[in-house]
């Protein structure tokens, strides 16, 4: 082996890395950047989940009990509410994590000596979220009625044997997943999640593909306008898309048995927007890059932090203000609420609105921007 020879390859290799800028930054800046933001998106503890409370009592041993759930790291009351259809329709839309309900004769009860029933619903969507609320919930719930025994019965010095177990009785209610199932939780979020790194891949390499088999000449001498060649070519790869979304959706159901609770055209048709913006993005991928590999790290880079920012796996209330707002710049994050949405709660149009229209806004906005940074020349 010559050392000269040898030296001589290597010196080429780093003149070459040199001169392709874009695959350099990515592999100086990309690394820094996913460190920060995985090391703070990834982040499983549970904390301040939205509750909202139906206070039938309204007094002041009530308002404790509120305040105990309020003190602790787990619960941050949100909303107060009159009516138990209000307190449904918050946790329906995704607003609260859990609803406190406190009957009206609860402080009659404690003065009583009873045993006053609270309860607390949950959203089960997300099974660790659930299983950790629910935990809580029965050890604050039994704090609260240990103390109120011991001002109680402790003053009039009598032990807790002399009556029948004071305290609060907690019944908790799991909605949408009432056996808290990872599943349920995990296979609708693989499906948008599949569907989001398929398509993006499928047209990311479509005119790097164009330049480099030398085609790009053909299309330069053709009267078709920049926006007709991105709508055309995206309409096979809406087909197969599609196709691949059925085929996801089908196994869902029968292979891992996750029912779909709401309407299933209405979640067709809005999977249909995602898909159109998913194919759009790797559009403008295709567009930016000037070569294959180029066009597979921006990929990749698009791809990884979506994973986690979407709230695909961590909850994306636990994460900084900083790193939410970045997830919302993620178009799987708004469809992982529709897919769940329509999936585990068997909610429809009035609860996903906004996603629906965010979701559609990014879809139109995608489409003109890759149409716009085509340019029928060889450059």
């Amino acid at each position: 082996m010559s050392l000269k020879r040898l030296l001589s390859i290597t010196r080429k290799e780093f003149v070459q890395i040199k001169r392709d800028k874009p695959s350099l930054v990515m592999a100086l800046v990309v690394p820094v950047v996913m460190l920060l933001l995985f090391g703070y998106a990834v982040n499983t503890d549970v904390e301040n989940s939205a509750m909202v409370v139906l206070d039938m009592a309204a007094n002041q041993q009530s308002r404790e009990l509120v305040d105990s759930f309020n003190n602790s790291n787990y619960f941050q009351v949100t909303d107060y509410v009159t009516e138990y259809r209000q307190l449904k329709y918050l946790i329906d839309d995704g607003k609260a994590k859990c609803g406190l309900i406190i009957p009206s004769d609860y402080a009659a009860l404690l003065k009583r000596g009873g045993k006053p029933a609270v309860q607390l619903i949950i959203d089960g969507s997300d099974p660790t979220v659930a299983r950790t609320l629910v935990s809580t919930g029965n050890l604050i719930v039994k704090h609260k009625g240990l103390q109120h025994a011991l001002q109680v019965y402790g003053g009039l010095g009598l032990s807790f044997s002399d009556k029948n177990s004071p305290g609060i009785e907690l019944s908790s209610r799991v909605w949408y997943n009432p056996n808290m199932e990872s599943e349920k939780f995990n296979i609708p979020g693989l499906m948008g999640l599949i569907m989001q790194n398929i398509t993006i891949m499928l047209t990311a390499f479509a005119m790097v593909r164009e330049r480099e088999r030398g085609t790009m000449e053909q299309l330069i001498v053709t009267p078709v306008r920049p926006l007709e060649l991105i709508i055309g070519k995206l309409i096979p790869y809406v087909i197969i898309g599609s196709f691949d979304f059925l085929l996801v959706l089908t196994l869902g159901v029968y292979w891992f048995g996750v029912p779909i609770q709401g309407d299933l055209i209405l979640l067709l048709q809005l999977a249909a927007i995602f898909l159109i913006c998913a194919l759009a993005i790797g559009m403008l991928i295709s567009t930016v890059s000037k070569t294959q590999l180029q066009a597979m790290q921006m990929t990749v880079v698009f791809i990884l932090p979506s994973v986690l920012l979407s709230g695909f796996i961590f909850p994306r209330e636990t994460m900084p203000k900083v790193i939410q707002l970045l997830g919302t710049l993620v178009p799987l994050t708004y469809f992982l609420e529709i897919l769940r949405g329509i999936v585990l709660k068997g909610i429809g149009m009035q609860h996903l609105k906004s996603e629906v229209i965010i979701l559609s806004v990014f879809t139109v906005a995608v489409v003109a921007l890759a149409s716009l940074r085509f340019k029928k020349r060889l450059d």
